[in-house]
C-alpha cells in the first residue's frame, strides 16, 4: 500500500511525502520547505522521484528548485499556474492523470484560491491532496478566482467518495471551527466535531487528514446549497451567493 508521511513545516504548513514501496518512488506533495523535505525523506530512507505541486504560492512551490537539484526529480505542476512555478517538467490540467509507480492520481481543477489550483485524487488509495482549496471546516481565501468558480471547485471535491481522506496543507482547523460554529450554530454534528478538534489540538495532535463524509455534514463552505445556511447568509436557491457571503465573512472574522 501507499504510505503518506505527514510532518509539520514552516509556521503552520504540513508537508507530505507519498511513497510507493513496490516501485521505490516517492513524491513530494508541494514543497514549502526544501530542507525539511529532504531531511524527512532521508530519515525514512526514501528517494524523492517526483514533485506534485497544487498551486504556485511560495509556501507550496518554493522548494522545487532545491529539491530537484538535490534529487533530479521530475516536477509536475498545474498548467494554469505553471508560469509562476520553478523547474516544471510537466504541466497538467483537469482530467489528466499522474502516476507514482502503479498508482494513478486524477487531476482535479479546484481553482479559486489561485486560478490554476489543482488537487490530486488517488481513488484506489482513497486519498486526495487538496492544497489550499479545501481545509477541515474551511476553504482557502479567494485570492484570484471568482465565487462561481470556487463553488464549482468545491462541489467537485464534495462529489468524491465519502470515505476519501483529504490531506489539506495547513493546520487551520481550530480557527475554522470557530467560524463554522458562528456560521452554522444549530448543526449538532459540527458542535461535536468542534469539541473533538479542541481536544485534539490541546493534546498537540494534527487534525489533518479529514474525512470527506464528515466535512460534507459540517463544513459550511461545502454546504452553501443547504437551505438553512442560505436563509441565514444569502437567499434561498442561490448557492454561489451563499458561498460568497460565507467567504467574505470568514475574511474578517
Amino acid at each position: 500500500m501507499l504510505e503518506v508521511h505527514q510532518f509539520p513545516c514552516l509556521s503552520d504548513n504540513y508537508g507530505f511525502l507519498l511513497h510507493d514501496p513496490a516501485s521505490g518512488e516517492t513524491a513530494c506533495i508541494d514543497t514549502p520547505d526544501a530542507e525539511e523535505y529532504l531531511r524527512q525523506a532521508g530519515l525514512k530512507g526514501w528517494r524523492i522521484t517526483q514533485i506534485w505541486n497544487t498551486h504556485w504560492h511560495p509556501d507550496h512551490a518554493g522548494g522545487n528548485a532545491a529539491i530537484k537539484a538535490a534529487t533530479g526529480c521530475a516536477v509536475i505542476a498545474p498548467a494554469g499556474d505553471a508560469a509562476k512555478i520553478a523547474e516544471v517538467d510537466r504541466a497538467v490540467s483537469h482530467g489528466d492523470t499522474v502516476a507514482l509507480g502503479a498508482w494513478n492520481a486524477d487531476v482535479i481543477d479546484v481553482g479559486g484560491h489561485t486560478n490554476g489550483h489543482i488537487a490530486y485524487h488517488l481513488p484506489a488509495a482513497g486519498i486526495a491532496f487538496v492544497g489550499d482549496s479545501l481545509f477541515a471546516l474551511g476553504c482557502g481565501r479567494m485570492f484570484e478566482g471568482t465565487a462561481p468558480q470556487f463553488w464549482a471547485s468545491l462541489t467537485r471535491l464534495r462529489a468524491l467518495p465519502s470515505r476519501t481522506l483529504l490531506y489539506c496543507a495547513h493546520e487551520y482547523t481550530a480557527s475554522n471551527a470557530r467560524f463554522a460554529l458562528h456560521a452554522d450554530p444549530d448543526n449538532a454534528a459540527l458542535t461535536a466535531y468542534a469539541a473533538e478538534i479542541t481536544e485534539r489540538r490541546a493534546r498537540g495532535e494534527p487534525t489533518v487528514p479529514a474525512r470527506l463524509e464528515r466535512e460534507r455534514a459540517t463544513n459550511p463552505f461545502l454546504r452553501a446549497d443547504d437551505p438553512g445556511l442560505q436563509a441565514r447568509w444569502a437567499k434561498q436557491g442561490d448557492a454561489v451567493a451563499t458561498f460568497a457571503a460565507l467567504r467574505e465573512a470568514k475574511n474578517s472574522f
